[in-house]
């Protein structure tokens, strides 16, 4: 098919902690996205001898960098996420780049079929506006605190400040044009995106192959 008959989307992909994001993401990539991670972004801009890394030393001190001098996650999280202050100080020194340097791989990403912009904060940090369709992985916040805790290993008292820190679900839910519902098996997760990505994909280009306005 001629590739001006696609109708090509920039989908934002979000989802709090524990909701099974990546591996919807993950799902979508073998199904031909791009998928543009603003995680792994993140880690990026905070390698040593990055700004981003210089700044958070000096908003939270030398005790967030290993012995090697590369950031120490855990530390940096725990020290953030439990004081709104220090959310709202780690939150300016990163989400500006992270955006930045999205936008820019977006608009690299531009004649993909399906561009994936995979980013838990997409909500909170007002990003709507740089993609078409936003699509949220949901599950209770019951089950995203016992996954993250089971699956992740993560510490519980850190997964319920990471989700206090976090848009609401009913607020995340307001804002979206398709949901996963990642609460069931992966077999019923895999149904939900093949069905989003005929939405999305298929099915405006079918609809553009008959001539369909």
């Amino acid at each position: 098919m001629h590739k001006d008959r696609v109708r090509v989307r920039r989908v934002g992909l979000t989802g709090g902690i524990g909701a099974g994001k990546s591996s919807v993401a993950q799902m979508l990539r073998e199904r031909g996205a791009v998928v543009i991670d603003a995680d792994q972004i993140a880690r990026e801009i905070v390698e040593p001898g990055e700004p981003a890394l210089a700044e958070l030393v000096e908003a939270f001190g030398s005790g967030i960098l290993h012995h090697d001098g590369t950031l120490h996650r855990a530390r940096l999280a725990s020290m953030a996420f439990g004081d709104a202050d220090r959310t709202r100080q780690l939150n300016a020194i990163m989400h500006p780049r992270i955006a930045q340097e999205s936008q820019r791989r977006l608009d690299e990403a531009a004649d993909a079929p399906l561009v994936v912009y995979d980013m838990p904060l997409l909500v909170e940090t007002g990003q709507q506006d740089l993609v078409d369709v936003v699509v949220v992985v949901d599950i209770p916040v019951e089950l995203q605190v016992s996954r993250a805790v089971g699956q992740r290993g993560l510490d519980e008292a850190d997964v319920m400040r990471r989700i206090a820190a976090q848009a609401t679900r009913e607020r995340r839910l307001a804002c979206a044009d398709h949901v996963i519902d990642n609460s069931g098996t992966p077999d019923a997760t895999r149904a939900q995106v093949e069905r989003l990505w005929h939405d999305l994909v298929e099915g405006p280009a079918a609809d553009a192959g008959r001539g369909a306005p």
